[in-house]
């Protein structure tokens, strides 16, 4: 592309907070923006069905997100959370009252044959969120948890028991089965860039990828195809991303992130504080960028958003 060259159609591949905060970050860039998203977090708890990586992206991108805790909406009571453990409930799901809303209207929309995509995009439209947000799938895909403790559900693992136990495997229950939803091959093939979030690798972007088609659509599209690197000097920026890496036998590091994404990805964009690795990210194949991938804050979101499409020829300010 040359750097006159102006790309509209962004897709980004997420899921969790690392994927909300970019996605962000690109809509306030000014991208035309579709945001496709990991369901395979979903659980069904108190008879409602709950969509995390969905509702996280949506209230990030609505301007309604808790940044200090990363997830749930700001300024949330929890009513009706104290009312259910006084009747015997377990509670160690936290859900606010405004979030409990969210999960409601969800169920019973769904209950009443609506799909997952449709209640979606019903949500976002009345938050007033203008990106469109896909589930990647409308069929129910779990992940589970492999530890020495057991095969756990996603959310007992992640929530419940605070992601401690090491991870020795993790099956995508349901993803042969599943089809993307409407809309999300489409907007991989027919997309001008392609973003790879900075997500846990496994926990987020795998379940995402799994889905039929998805990875093809990946591989062939003609977009230009940019992941950014959630391991930073090492460390993950956030969640257990380094622990998984470790004990499924990856490198820790910006480079051990690139190779999961060789032949799917044209430009990794990494830390300055991996600028060391920018050599052996490149002799992968990949073009690299090495910026502040840190999104603190609105600014640092954009910042970032924007270093991203100028280094695909995408000239934004």
């Amino acid at each position: 592309m040359t750097a006159e060259h102006r790309t509209d159609r962004v897709t980004v591949l997420a899921g969790g907070v690392g994927g909300a905060r970019l996605a962000h970050g690109l809509d306030l860039a000014g991208a035309d923006l579709t945001v496709v998203v990991n369901v395979a977090d979903d659980v069904e708890l108190h008879g409602l069905w709950i969509s995390p990586d969905l509702d996280t992206v949506t209230y990030t991108l609505a301007g309604l997100a808790d940044e200090e805790r990363g997830w749930g909406v700001v300024g949330e009571t929890y009513a009706a959370l104290g009312a259910m453990g006084r009747l015997g409930e377990d509670t160690w799901f936290t859900l606010g009252d405004k979030d409990l809303a969210t999960h409601v209207v969800r169920t019973a929309r769904l209950r009443a044959g609506a799909s997952l995509t449709d209640v979606t995009a019903q949500l976002t439209s009345a938050l007033g969120v203008q990106a469109r947000v896909l589930p990647v799938s409308d069929d129910r895909v779990a992940t589970l948890v492999d530890t020495p403790a057991g095969r756990l559900g996603f959310q007992e693992y992640f929530v419940g028991r605070r992601h401690t136990d090491d991870v020795l495997g993790l099956v995508y229950d349901g993803i042969e089965e599943a089809r993307a939803a409407p809309g999300v091959l489409d907007a991989v093939a027919d997309a001008d860039v392609v973003v790879v979030a900075p997500s846990n690798p496994f926990l987020s972007v795998e379940p995402v990828l799994g889905v039929a088609g998805v990875r093809d659509a990946l591989a062939g599209t003609a977009a230009r195809r940019v992941a950014v690197s959630p391991i930073v000097g090492g460390r993950a920026i956030k969640g257990p991303a380094a622990q998984i890496l470790t004990t499924l036998g990856h490198e820790v590091s910006a480079l051990g992130i690139a190779r999961l994404y060789v032949g799917l990805v044209d430009v990794m964009v990494i830390d300055d504080h991996d600028a060391h690795l920018a050599d052996d990210v490149r002799a992968l194949g990949m073009d690299v960028v090495v910026t502040d991938t840190m999104m603190g804050g609105t600014e640092g979101r954009e910042r970032l958003a924007r270093t991203l499409l100028r280094s695909v020829g995408v000239v934004r300010g």
